[in-house]
């Protein structure tokens, strides 16, 4: 019998997130192009995490192989708490220390290169070219599909071949489905993200100077009958959380006169079938999130943009992120780069997702809120364009306008982009701004940020069905699955892998600190009950005296009902 190997490095892209807790599309689609073929053959799937745990076993699994397919490529870097994407020196170390198997590379790496970090100049794809016998440019699952039908022949494959249509990939993904089950999140808080299409709607126009988005070519659009018949095959392997994240604006999911303008109208009616599609082969999912809407599409289509928003909030689950690439709020900027938004045009587009959004769902979190994105080191930007986008940032708090989360990120120059052919202006401007860009950055964590966290995430609100995930110190993480979870950090140590509930008692600059909900008073510490709102040191000093306690009404003399109200016995 032969055997597949998929090393998962992880990826994440604009219009994609691969890293743990969410699985992408790419080995999904990687199993059930070689499934396709042959149902026998033995896949096995690992990440990059897992490897690292022992390198031994995996060197060996693998050199027992047929074929090796290594996935990676962070074109948008972040800070992950599920897992650490791959490195370029385990990239080159995995080619050199499996020997016996083909070797094949796909994902953004091999498309785009290897992106380091924000603020720097990606490995170009060419230095992969000495350690993989394979460096897929095209669509990863449909090379994997060939070579496995020419029984294993390189020659035989073209590296760069792409999908004319959807056809093949929606076997694909139902064929594939299954490999969720190796994941190590399967059955936790795995997240399973789906692709609705490729490309964004701006390709007419060349798109934003630094998205690698655009480079996919012309918009291609998935039926909804096909992504509806993928959730249901996950769904009945266990799948309970999933995020329509894979386009670059879902408001423009099958939208009108896509390929004629920049911003295509909005299709409330398609964006609707779908989610009730959904909804009807996935009854009791716990998480429906999206990710990425374009702020242009709503400023040119605010009637069915509002539509498009109170449809999804009918169907998705609360605690839902619209993220905005704003990218800056400097004029001058947006013009130089073909950016999507002039700020007066991306207030209009925050301000009426908040305005819609900001009602809180079952799970404590407002329903649907904006979320925005700043890149700095692009062509044009100067010391002015930094205050531009403190001023468009206090504007929104000075009108209440409610965002969930801001992100801000140094360029990173990419291979195939309008950037690349500038890259050592673009490293230069990074270097002489590099004091800018921190400065502002501290600015929006410590002034922007927290500010916004109380006011989305209140003292004494309950977050409902969180799961922990890490311990640090003598404290553990938690979250809820979805867009862009706030993180939640909890004085002690709790069992990992549970659903709890938690209050928040404090606010960070990006997380708050949650205590048990309700909490134990027989099983808390002091220090934890020093947590609980309103709680007074005699109080706490009286229920230490006290334990164990049968009835937390034995407290009611010592506690007020608003202090009680969070514990329990």
């Amino acid at each position: 019998m032969d055997r597949v190997v998929i090393l998962d490095g992880y990826t994440d892209e604009p219009a994609g997130l691969g890293v743990p807790p969410y699985l992408d599309v790419y080995a999904r689609y990687v199993a059930g192009a070689v499934w396709s073929v042959d149902n026998s053959i033995d896949i096995r799937y690992f990440t990059i995490d897992q490897a690292r745990s022992s390198w031994s076993e995996f060197v060996k699994v693998a050199n027992e192989a047929r074929l090796l397919v290594v996935i990676a490529g962070i074109v948008t870097p972040g800070k992950y708490l599920g897992g650490e994407p791959i490195k370029l020196e385990e990239i080159e170390r995995i080619a050199t220390l499996v020997s016996s198997p083909i070797k094949v590379l796909g994902g953004p790496v091999a498309r785009f290169g290897y992106g380091i970090a924000g603020g720097t100049i990606a490995v170009p794809r060419s230095h992969f070219r000495r350690y993989y016998d394979l460096i897929v440019t095209g669509d990863l699952d449909l090379v994997i599909h060939e070579l496995i039908r020419s029984n294993y022949q390189v020659s035989k494959v073209s590296p760069a071949m792409t999908h004319s249509d959807y056809r093949l990939i929606n076997e694909f993904a139902v064929i594939g489905a299954r490999i969720i089950q190796q994941h190590p999140n399967y059955g936790r808080n795995l997240i399973i993200e789906l692709e609705t299409y490729k490309s964004c709607p701006r390709y007419i126009t060349g798109g934003c100077s630094f998205c690698a988005t655009v480079r996919y070519g012309p918009v291609k659009y998935r039926e909804v009958e096909a992504i509806v018949r993928e959730v249901e095959a996950l769904y009945g392997l266990g799948a309970r959380h999933f995020r329509l994240g894979r386009q670059a604006d879902f408001y423009t999911y099958m939208a009108h006169d896509t390929g004629k303008l920049d911003f295509p109208r909005p299709n409330p009616s398609a964006i609707e079938r779908l989610l009730v599609g959904i909804r009807s082969v996935a009854p009791d999912l716990e998480t429906l999130h999206i990710d990425n809407v374009n702020p242009g599409t709503i400023y040119h289509w605010p009637r069915e943009s509002i539509e498009v928003t109170k449809v999804l909030m009918k169907y998705h689950t609360p605690g839902d992120v619209a993220a905005m690439g704003l990218e800056t709020a400097d004029p001058r900027v947006v013009k130089l780069n073909n950016l999507k938004v002039m700020p007066e045009e991306a207030y209009f587009a925050i301000k009426t997702i908040s305005e819609l959004g900001r009602v809180r769902g079952w799970n404590g979190l407002p329903e649907f809120l904006p979320g925005i994105n700043f890149v700095v080191g692009l062509p044009g930007e100067t010391r002015e364009t930094f205050r531009l986008n403190i001023e468009f940032l206090k504007r929104l708090l000075s009108d209440d306008v409610w965002v969930r989360r801001v992100n801000i990120r140094q360029v990173l120059v990419l291979q195939p982009t309008p950037l690349w052919n500038m890259a050592d202006d673009v490293r230069q401007l990074l270097r002489k701004h590099r004091k800018y860009f921190l400065a502002f950055k501290y600015w929006v964590r410590r002034h922007f940020d927290h500010e916004m966290l109380k006011r989305v995430m209140p003292k004494g609100m309950v977050i409902k069905r969180a799961f922990t995930e890490a311990h640090y110190g003598d404290g553990t993480y938690a979250r809820q699955v979805g867009s862009y979870p706030i993180l939640i950090y909890v004085p002690a140590r709790v069992e990992l892998g549970k659903w709890m509930d938690f209050v928040v008692v404090e606010h960070g600059f990006r997380s708050v600190i949650g205590i048990p909900y309700p909490l134990n008073v027989n099983e808390a510490s002091k220090k934890l009950l020093k947590y609980v709102p309103g709680i007074t040191e005699v109080a706490i000093n009286e229920i230490m005296s006290r334990k164990p306690i049968k009835d937390i009404n034995e407290l009611r003399g010592v506690l007020s009902e608003d202090v009680i109200k969070y514990l329990t016995t």
